[in-house]
């Protein structure tokens, strides 16, 4: 009697399950993976996540609480004490008045976002994010059935962009505004004029009803005297903006996934702990009592300034190293840890532009001439980074960038500069990979 084969059904995705996008640095790791298991290790510039340790204050403090039992369920809007620091410090830094009612706490500064989208928005609403931009902001758009609108931030304009800009994308049916200054990818820092000339625009064309998202989760991390200016802080916008920052870059405590906002209203609040209930219940509370002391603690300062001195040295040699290659042009960028430079010089020289002419028409789509050089570095000279399609793809074609995280040591960043000067050469072996390899 002949066996029965087991029968495999598709599974019944949703829809929507099509829609949502991702979060490229966390799925390039297969590639990595792959080539690392030629025995050839990679030098990893595409992972947002300092490569300093936790501060030890703030690991002891989370140590302490474990041992303290503080392991159970807790508040799901977040316990009242980091709350209570948290209104304290936003407020101060802001010269806002903050009451811990409006602050909600988060695994993660990432989880807001969508959040917000689910909130905020009806089917048809519009949501307006900088491109590029952290890709969660677009990822959900369509998820939501809201219309994704981006806004374009140029290389002339020092990857901010211009009141106008804004002006021309909002409509009726605007719901929420995403900031994120300092910026990722393109380490883009708004002045205070500039943020007052937005908020104007903001305060006099948006609906009413709308609300400014502003990211402000590299607020730390700052070059040459710069210091921190929110949106939240111009006149009349205290009352329409979301604040959101968080422990992992701050701190570099990615893995403590403690993030938080400040809402305008506590009647917001309210809304977004009921969704920390459906979602996740809480943070841990030993995590949140890290993040206490890490917000309230004068060690955290000393600790943040060593690594922004860091973060500096390697800016500036990484900088200088890339406008040294030809065909490679970048700016030094005013905050976080990334560089961004302008790669079309390297990809017309390299072949870039014919191979990606000659690719079938779907994958002509997917894989711009940016895509195929930096697969090329992190496929042949083990040198991973982000092309500029990770960073948000409406509208991106005819942008060739390429995303460094300077998260790294400063050695091994000086190699990756050394190997991404061979690359930008390496015609033929370029044109072998492209034509060894499937783009379909």
């Amino acid at each position: 009697m002949p066996l029965l084969q087991e029968a495999v059904y598709a599974p019944a995705f949703a829809r929507r399950v099509a829609l949502l996008g991702t979060e490229n640095a966390f799925r390039i790791a297969p590639a990595i993976q792959e080539v690392e298991s030629r025995g050839t290790p990679v030098i990893r510039c595409n992972i947002g996540e300092p490569d300093f340790p936790l501060p030890a204050h703030i690991a002891e403090e989370v140590k302490r609480q474990i041992d303290l039992d503080q392991t159970h369920y807790c508040d799901p809007q977040g316990i009242a004490p980091l709350r209570a620091a948290i209104a304290k410090s936003v407020g101060h830094r802001r010269g806002l008045k903050i009451t811990p009612d409006r602050v909600v706490v988060f695994p993660g500064a990432k989880p807001p976002i969508g959040f917000a989208q689910e909130v905020y928005c009806d089917a048809g609403d519009q949501v307006i994010y900088p491109s590029p931009g952290f890709p969660i902001y677009e990822s959900f758009t369509r998820y939501v059935e809201a219309v994704p609108a981006p806004l374009h931030l140029r290389e002339e304009n020092g990857f901010t962009f211009r009141p106008s800009d804004l002006e021309e994308l909002l409509t009726n049916r605007t719901k929420l505004i995403y900031l994120n200054f300092p910026s990722n990818p393109t380490g883009g820092v708004a002045t205070r004029e500039q943020l007052q000339e937005i908020a104007g625009v903001i305060r006099y064309e948006a609906p009413e009803d709308a609300r400014v998202y502003s990211d402000e989760v590299y607020e730390d991390i700052l070059f040459d005297g710069a210091t921190h200016q929110s949106i939240a802080s111009m006149p009349g916008m205290a009352e329409r903006t979301i604040i959101v920052s968080g422990v992992s870059k701050s701190y570099s405590w990615t893995g403590g996934r403690v993030g938080w906002a400040v809402f305008p209203t506590a009647e917001e609040a309210v809304v977004f702990r009921n969704l920390n209930i459906n979602y996740f219940s809480c943070v841990p509370a030993y995590n949140q009592h890290g993040a206490r002391v890490a917000i309230e603690s004068p060690q955290s300062r000393l600790e943040i300034a060593k690594m922004v001195a860091a973060f500096t040295e390697r800016r500036d040699v990484v900088v200088a190293g890339l406008n040294a290659i030809e065909g490679i042009r970048c700016r030094l960028p005013g905050g976080a840890f990334y560089v961004f430079p302008n790669i079309e010089g390297v990809c017309r020289s390299i072949g870039a532009f014919d191979a990606h002419a000659s690719l079938p028409a779907a994958a002509r789509e997917k894989t711009p001439p940016a895509t195929l050089f930096q697969l090329f570095l992190l496929h042949e000279y083990q040198v991973a980074t982000l092309d500029r399609r990770s960073f948000g793809t409406i509208g991106s074609e005819g942008q060739h960038y390429l995303r460094i995280s300077i998260a790294t040591a400063l050695d091994s960043l000086r190699e990756a500069v050394r190997r991404i000067g061979v690359a930008a050469k390496d015609r033929d072996g370029f044109r072998r990979f492209v034509d060894q390899r499937s783009f379909a």
